[in-house]
């Protein structure tokens, strides 16, 4: 595992990362307000191929846009986040899809989760995201593109554009490499 923007605070034991996610930090790029931020704290190792990511997150959001997840990045111009992310002291599940424009989907939550499990799975040049409240029933949230072909760097990110900082905790971080199933069909048609 590797950090991009590595945070003040963190400690790594087994399938577990705790952090003080940095002050004043975010992604975002251009879309509607017209800035391009590139620094929120990322603990990321890279793959490729077709695989499921999964993870649990626990969060003690506090101000306007406080945020973490999952996230999946090629470059600064080409990346997806989706997790928690705290508006309007409202949470909800929140996903951007950046291809050199930031893209925002949120789906507000009915109540305050104590926990999120995510899972994503990229194929070829897509990505499914689902969430979870319970870590047993998953809701699809976004079916997105992601250039194919490229390896891809995964793992657990936070945010706190406006704010101080918040704690957040990651659990369960776990990804699954997939069979390619274009070959698995090319087989069967032998």
């Amino acid at each position: 595992m590797n950090w991009y923007n590595e945070p003040s605070s963190w400690k790594a034991s087994g399938q577990s990362l705790e952090m003080f996610v940095t002050p004043q930090s975010d992604y975002w790029r251009k879309t509607h307000y017209g800035f391009t931020v590139d620094d929120g704290p990322f603990y990321y190792t890279t793959r490729g191929g077709e695989f499921e990511v999964s993870l649990k997150i626990t969060g003690d959001y506090k101000t306007r846009y406080d945020q973490m997840g999952l996230m999946l990045r090629v470059n600064e111009r080409h990346w997806i986040k989706t997790g928690i992310e705290f508006v309007d002291d409202k949470y909800n599940y929140s996903t951007v899809v950046t291809n050199k424009r930031s893209n925002w989907s949120l789906i507000e939550l009915s109540e305050a989760p104590k926990s999120i499990w995510i899972k994503a799975t990229r194929r070829l040049d897509s990505v499914e995201i689902f969430y979870s409240l319970d870590g047993i029933n998953y809701s699809l949230s976004n079916l997105c593109h992601l250039k194919e072909n490229t390896e891809v760097q995964v793992g657990m990110m936070a945010a706190s554009p406006n704010g101080q900082g918040f704690r957040a905790v990651f659990e369960e971080f776990e990804i699954r490499h997939l069979p390619d199933q274009r070959r698995l069909e090319w087989l069967a048609n032998q």
